[in-house]
């Protein structure tokens, strides 16, 4: 059974920080690449960052290129956003997924906001 399961969350002040960690299990994690998206409501889903299974693979939505840092432990089987300026449009609920659109987090809410 896959799981993945976020945490990290919680409230920031603008220009604050957060790390989101993903912990995933029942996956050849080494094998898989993974992702992060977020989705306010009435909107899409939206890709925020993605890595491939080894790391050399990143990419970034527009909107979080130079503030966020996607990253990836094989051996813990762990994917980390590290989310840096954090601005009130960041206010989302964060999902981790695999490459694949296969499997995905329960989600994990991130709020901005003074």
């Amino acid at each position: 059974q896959v799981q993945l399961v976020e945490s990290g969350g919680g409230l920031v002040q603008p220009g604050g920080s957060l790390r989101l960690s993903c912990a995933a299990s029942g996956i050849i994690f080494s094998r898989s690449g993974m992702g992060w998206h977020r989705q306010t409501p009435g909107k899409q889903r939206e890709l925020v960052a993605r890595i491939s299974n080894r790391g050399g693979n990143i990419e970034y939505a527009d909107s979080v290129k130079g503030r966020f840092t996607i990253s990836r432990d094989n051996a813990e089987s762990m994917v980390y956003l590290q989310m840096n300026s954090l601005k009130p449009e960041d206010t989302a609920v964060y999902y981790c997924s695999t490459w694949d659109l296969a499997y995905w987090g329960q989600g994990t809410q991130v709020t901005v906001s003074s």
